[in-house]
């Protein structure tokens, strides 16, 4: 089981983990032994996320939320497959942390006049200068 915080946590059975052969650090011991880990969390159907947070995770997971609802990490960056699946629990727990934060409404602010003003003015002064980037006529 998956603790997240006291009123949520992810039970075993919504979880899938394979493994397969890292490309990373291992010298030789890469072409033997299936440390990269998979893990697979049924986010769409876990009983256990409310729709909002699973709607933020969507959002948050990006390409790793597939078309079917379900939401897939990969992990290879220690030899160990041990420490490679802590690794991945761990990021699943932090992007569902994350989700749970619902976003800041955003206040509408007015610009001040004085703001205002200054843009003119800065918008006056560069119409000049390319206006004064004209053809030059010679005196006659």
């Amino acid at each position: 089981m998956l603790r997240i915080n006291d009123d949520i946590s992810i039970q075993d059975w919504e979880l899938s983990e394979s493994f397969m052969r890292a490309s990373g650090p291992g010298g030789q011991n890469v072409n033997k032994v299936s440390s990269a880990v998979e893990l697979r969390f049924e986010a769409a159907t876990s009983p256990s996320i409310p729709p909002p947070v699973k709607n933020r995770l969507r959002r948050l997971a990006g390409r790793r939320w597939k078309t079917e609802g379900a939401l897939v990490l990969q992990c290879d960056e220690t030899r160990s497959q041990v420490r490679n699946r802590e690794i991945v629990r761990e990021r699943l727990k932090d992007l569902i942390t994350a989700a749970l934060k619902p976003p800041k409404r955003r206040i509408a602010t007015r610009p001040t006049l004085g703001s205002k003003k200054r843009r003119l003015k800065a918008k006056k002064t560069r119409g000049e200068v390319k206006s004064l980037r004209g053809r030059v006529d010679p005196p006659e």
